[in-house]
């Protein structure tokens, strides 16, 4: 089985590392993975893109034709990469930031509001990961203790706290992704 996976987003709302953790817990679990990150020529506010291809096989090219889920988390994200879905994939949007445009009938659509969620979870900064648990609960590409286990490292010198809010956040993303799935 071979997946692709393109997150996209504004620079700063944490794309690139929600592309390096998936990349990070597939290997952790064995599969071979590719990690290609994109960024606009803004620091910060610009578009950020990164692609990850999961496979049970060598990967040939890390940058498919068309990707197999796209994760958007602002409106032009989605305005972006949008039609670069392949028929049959899976959509998961920001309603936060993207109300219009999510009608396509070719692929499953997950929309949630990311942003008001992350903020019941204590921290905006935790939209990221709200998706990455969405993506998980509704794809089971990756097993959500191996993920645990890539959160733990990402945040060992942070706060206790940093790692419990992210924690809260991944089961947030997961349940969501789990109901949207049935």
């Amino acid at each position: 089985m071979k997946s692709s996976f393109v997150f996209s987003g504004s620079g700063g709302q944490g794309i690139m590392s929600a592309g390096i953790m998936l990349a990070h817990t597939a290997i952790d679990m064995g599969k071979h993975a590719t990690y290609l990150p994109e960024y606009g020529p803004e620091q910060r506010g610009g578009s950020a893109k990164c692609t990850v291809v999961i496979s049970d096989d060598p990967i040939i090219s890390p940058l498919p034709k068309h990707c197999d889920n796209l994760i958007a988390l602002n409106a032009l994200a989605y305005a972006k990469f949008g039609e670069d879905i392949k028929s049959g994939g899976l959509l998961l949007a920001n309603s936060n930031r993207i109300s219009d445009g999510l009608d396509r009938t070719d692929v499953t659509v997950i929309s949630a509001p990311v942003d008001d969620i992350s903020l019941e979870v204590g921290s905006p900064k935790t939209a990221n990961i709200i998706l990455l648990g969405i993506l998980i609960g509704a794809t089971d590409i990756v097993s959500k203790d191996t993920l645990i286990l890539s959160l733990e490292d990402k945040f060992k010198d942070k706060k206790p706290e940093i790692l419990e809010m992210n924690l809260r956040a991944l089961d947030k993303g997961i349940e969501l992704g789990k109901q949207a799935k049935k």
